[in-house]
């Protein structure tokens, strides 16, 4: 299998026998984009007007204050909310709270759109980690399915792994129409549905041996693999690693 800057993470990625691949390859992503972040282009006023714009996410707003560059999250922060100040003080000037009749109110009506809570809304989720990433991932699932489609070597490492998590699991079949055949993507659904039911069946042993274990009376025999298996778990259908130690900035 020829390797190249495109492959190389993903093949990694699946080489670590993890739950799921994507989410080592999202992991790794995410890192890289807190580090961009509040590394020096925080100091280049082009991407400073991105992030005004744009703002983050109240996860990523976490994750880049656990990074703990202070000065470059307050000076983001500081243009940012200038920004946001004048965003907010056209729209709150402009529009009002639609009216409800009595009857409305009496009965519980849903109210009518509300233009400044869905504009508001709309920034709340406005982040620029998230569109990184989705445009990052998006990216490297085109590049799963290049390999899958020509490369022998990688279809049987996909085969041989433990699939993906629930939610790149979705991912893949979202995107699964783009890049393969009417018949490639029956025998794809096949397996890739074949193997993450078996997971979570898998996972759902491991659990329940997890709790059994925890019995005084089954203290002595072996964990097997399920020691592990409640972070492996919520890996599995949440597509986060709770174990995953936060990441701060190197000094």
């Amino acid at each position: 299998m020829k390797e190249t800057i495109y492959t190389i993470p993903l093949t990694e990625a699946f080489e670590e026998k993890t739950e799921c691949p994507l989410c080592v390859i999202y992991n790794k992503l995410e890192r890289e984009a807190i580090s961009f972040t509040l590394g020096n282009s925080y100091m280049q006023s082009d991407f400073r007007d991105i992030t005004d714009q744009m703002g983050f996410c109240s996860h990523h707003y976490k994750k880049l204050y656990d990074y703990g560059n202070r000065l470059g999250m307050g000076l983001i922060l500081s243009t940012h909310y200038k920004n946001l100040y004048k965003s907010l003080d056209k729209l709150l000037n402009k529009n009002i709270l639609p009216k409800t009749t009595f009857i409305e109110r009496l009965k519980g009506t849903t109210p009518p759109v509300n233009e400044v809570s869905e504009a508001i809304e709309e920034r709340i989720n406005s982040c620029f980690i998230c569109n990184k990433l989705d445009v990052d991932m998006s990216r490297y699932i085109s590049t799963f399915f290049y390999l899958y489609n020509s490369s022998d070597d990688f279809k049987q490492m996909f085969l041989d792994s433990k699939g993906f998590c629930l939610v790149h699991f979705n991912e893949i079949l979202k995107q699964a129409p783009m890049h393969l055949r009417d018949k490639e993507k029956d025998d794809f659904y096949e397996q890739s549905k074949k193997m993450l039911l078996e997971s979570i069946k898998r996972i759902q042993a491991e659990v329940e041996w997890f709790v059994d274990k925890n019995d005084y009376s089954n203290a002595d025999k072996p964990w097997n693999n399920s020691k592990d298996a409640i972070q492996r778990g919520i890996q599995k259908i949440a597509g986060i690693c709770p174990d995953m130690e936060v990441f701060k900035q190197t000094k």
